[in-house]
C-alpha cells in the first residue's frame, strides 16, 4: 500500500480498482451476507430448540414458565456499521514506509465501500485526544468519501497545529460512542489500542449491545527492536525522549519482554470484553486483513448459530 494519497477520491478509486475486484472474485459466493443485520423487530416467542443462539432467551418468561423460551425476531437484511477512529499521535509511527494512520485509513475506506455497495449504513466517530466529530450512518460512494476527507483533515490540522503530545483515553471514544450508537450495530474500534488503562469494560458494555470487532493497528519494530546502534525514541503520547544503545542485547530483551507482556495484558482485555480481534501490522497486505475479517465474520456467526443451553438449564 502507498505511504500517502493525496485525496479521498484518488484513494477510494485506487482501493476499488485493486483489492476490491479482487476481493470479489475471491469471496466464493455472496459475500452480502457478511453484513446482514440481527433483525430488530420482534415476532414470537417459543421454547428453546438446540442450536438457537443463547443470547436470544427471555429469561422473564423463562423463570414463568419454568422452561427456556427464546425471542424469534424478523431477519433484518442490511445492517450499520460504525467506525470508532482512534487518531492520535500514536498512528504516526511506522518503521518502513507505512505508518499506522495510513493502514486505518486505507482499512476504513475499503470495508466502508464493501458495506455501502450492498445498501448497508456506515458512520463513524473520530478521536485524536477529544472526539472531534460524530459522523452519522449513511449509505452510498460519497457517504463514504465524506468520511476519508474528515479523517485525512484531521490529520492534516494536527500536522499544521502541531499540538503537545496528549494521552489517549481510550475509554472516552467508547463512551461516546455508546451513546452515539442507538441501534444494533456492526461495530469496528480502530486503534493501536496504545491508551490509559481503564477502556476494557467500556469495550465490554459495547459488545453487550453490538457486535464488535477490534481492528489493532502495530508496527513490527513496537514488538521488537533490531541491533540499530545509538537511537533517539519519543513517546507519540508523552512526548518523552530517550537516548538508547540497541547494541546492547540485554536491552533489546528487556525491550522485548515488556512487548510480550503488553501482547498478554491486550489479549486478556479483549478476552474479558468478549470481541473479536483483527490484527493489522504496517507490513501486512490489505486484502489478506479483510480476508481474515471475512472469516472473523462467519466464525462469530456460527458460533452464534450453533449455541448450547446453559449447564444450570439442562434437565
Amino acid at each position: 500500500m502507498p505511504v500517502t494519497t493525496t485525496t479521498p477520491e484518488a484513494l477510494l478509486h485506487r482501493l476499488e480498482w485493486t483489492v476490491l475486484r479482487r476481493l470479489d472474485g475471491l469471496l466464493h459466493g455472496d459475500y452480502r451476507t457478511l453484513f446482514r443485520g440481527h433483525g430488530v423487530d420482534l415476532a414470537d416467542l417459543r421454547e428453546y430448540q438446540h442450536g438457537d443462539d443463547v443470547r436470544h432467551i427471555d429469561w422473564n418468561v423463562t423463570a414463568r414458565t419454568q422452561a427456556p423460551h427464546v425471542r424469534v425476531y424478523n431477519e433484518e437484511r442490511e445492517t450499520s456499521a460504525w467506525f470508532l477512529l482512534d487518531l492520535t499521535s500514536s498512528l504516526d509511527f511506522g518503521s518502513g514506509q507505512v505508518r499506522k494512520r495510513a493502514v486505518a485509513t486505507e482499512l476504513v475506506g475499503l470495508l466502508a465501500r464493501m458495506l455501502s455497495r450492498h445498501g448497508n449504513r456506515v458512520g463513524a466517530v473520530l478521536y485524536s485526544g477529544k472526539v472531534e466529530a460524530v459522523i452519522p450512518a449513511g449509505t452510498g460512494r460519497r457517504h463514504v468519501l465524506h468520511i476519508l476527507h474528515r479523517m485525512l483533515a484531521l490529520a492534516e490540522k494536527q500536522h499544521a497545529e502541531k499540538a503537545p503530545p496528549s494521552e489517549t483515553r481510550l475509554r472516552d471514544l467508547l463512551q461516546s460512542a455508546g451513546h452515539a450508537i442507538v441501534r444494533r450495530s456492526l461495530v469496528f474500534v480502530v486503534s493501536d489500542f496504545i491508551s490509559a488503562p481503564g477502556w476494557d469494560h467500556p469495550l465490554a458494555q459495547l459488545s453487550q449491545r453490538h457486535e464488535v470487532l477490534a481492528v489493532r493497528l502495530y508496527d513490527p519494530l513496537e514488538q521488537e527492536l533490531p541491533d540499530l546502534g545509538f537511537l533517539t525514541m519519543q513517546d507519540a503520547e508523552s512526548g518523552e525522549q530517550l537516548f538508547v544503545d540497541t547494541h546492547d542485547r540485554q536491552f533489546r530483551k528487556r525491550f522485548a519482554a515488556l512487548a510480550a507482556h503488553r501482547e498478554a495484558a491486550l489479549r486478556a482485555a479483549f478476552q474479558h470484553a468478549g470481541v473479536d480481534v483483527l490484527e493489522l501490522s504496517t507490513d501486512d497486505e490489505l486484502m489478506n486483513a479483510v480476508m481474515r475479517f471475512a472469516d472473523l465474520r462467519k466464525r462469530r456467526t456460527s458460533l452464534s448459530a450453533g449455541g448450547v443451553l446453559p449447564k444450570h438449564l439442562e434437565h
